[in-house]
C-alpha cells in the first residue's frame, strides 16, 4: 500500500541542499521550495530515508516526513494558500 508523505527539509549547505532536492525529485512532486509530495510504499520510504540520511549533516540539517494517509481512495487533493496563490509546478526547478 502506498502512503502519501510531505517531505520537508531545511539544509544548511548549498551543495547538500541541491543533492537533497534532486533526491526528493526522484521520489515525488515538488510543491514549494523545500517541500515535496511523495506517494511511497514502505520499501520506497526506507530507500528515500536512507539516501537522504547519507546526504545530510545530522548535526545541521533536518528532513521531516509528514504522513497524509493512504495514497488511494482519499478523494481529490485540495491545496489552498494564503498570500500568493498555489500554482502546480510543471516546469523543472533548478536550485542554484
Amino acid at each position: 500500500m502506498r502512503t502519501t508523505y510531505l517531505v520537508c527539509y531545511d539544509v544548511a549547505n548549498d551543495k547538500r541542499l541541491r543533492k537533497v532536492f534532486k533526491t526528493c525529485g526522484n521520489f515525488g512532486d515538488h510543491l514549494q521550495f523545500s517541500v515535496f509530495e511523495c506517494d511511497l510504499n514502505p520499501a520506497e520510504k526506507i530507500e528515500l530515508e536512507t539516501a537522504l540520511s547519507e546526504i545530510i549533516n545530522h548535526d545541521e540539517d533536518q528532513v521531516i516526513f509528514v504522513g497524509l494517509g493512504p495514497a488511494e481512495g482519499r478523494g481529490d487533493r485540495v491545496i489552498t494558500a494564503l498570500g500568493l496563490p498555489y500554482v502546480k509546478l510543471d516546469a523543472p526547478c533548478y536550485v542554484v
